[in-house]
């Protein structure tokens, strides 16, 4: 992976959802990097107010490039209680070994796909996605031999001067060592989204909200959203 200290001042990709990984991931390329947004729509049931966290989060870093892109074929082909509201969103279980149904298929190719094009054409040198594989709900799209795997794609299927590395800073953190990062970085992390279920208020009861409060709660660091309910 590259030193990020030696591309300061340099482009990056940031892979920006609303949530509270990818604002942490945010405020670590914003140390050596000036930031490109990108925002995917696909279908989800809280994608308007992901949205909007994302427009809030791009104002805070003053950034200018920004992409939101729309794959309605994701809703389309379904499979993940995210996108098909026929399927309820699973309640939190911190101990799962299964993958749950929030999973949405092979989700991050697509996104990624995307970012190395967008990333190409603005001549970034690197793709922020803050993916976590071990405290996370265990998506097979979240491991670090993915994103091996994919820069390996990346070199062989662009230009020869194309320099376009992903960088995953904190897919071997746990959440609290998350949320202590992004306190330590001044991440605005009150203006994040993590909840898989609402828009208004976050339900405290989906796997996403479960990881979140569990993190916020072991960092000793009040969480700044509002919740329905907490019950972990």
């Amino acid at each position: 992976m590259m030193d990020p200290a030696s591309s300061r001042n340099k482009l990056a990709v940031v892979l920006v959802s609303g949530g509270m990984d990818s604002c942490v991931c945010a405020a670590i390329a914003d140390q050596s990097y000036a930031l490109a947004f990108l925002h995917v729509s696909y279908g989800q049931r809280t994608e308007k107010r992901e949205l909007k966290a994302f427009e809030e989060i791009a104002d805070h870093y003053h950034v200018r490039h920004r992409l939101v892109s729309k794959l309605d074929h994701l809703r389309q082909i379904g499979g993940s209680s995210l996108t098909d509201t026929s399927m309820p969103v699973e309640q939190a279980n911190l101990e799962r070994t299964n993958i749950p149904t929030s999973y949405v298929p092979f989700r991050n190719a697509h996104f990624l796909s995307i970012a190395t094009s967008w990333g190409e054409v603005l001549g970034a040198e690197a793709i922020f996605i803050g993916a976590v594989a071990e405290d996370s709900s265990g998506y097979p799209d979240c491991r670090p031999e993915y994103y091996q795997a994919f820069n390996q794609l990346i070199r062989a299927g662009t230009r020869p001067e194309t320099r376009l590395e992903i960088v995953t800073p904190v897919i071997h953190m746990k959440k609290s060592e998350i949320v202590a990062a992004g306190n330590r970085l001044g991440a605005p992390l009150h203006l994040t989204w993590s909840c898989y279920q609402n828009a208004e208020r976050a339900c405290g009861r989906c796997d996403s909200c479960a990881l979140r409060l569990r993190g916020f709660r072991e960092a000793g660091i009040e969480d700044p959203i509002q919740y329905i309910a907490v019950e972990i």
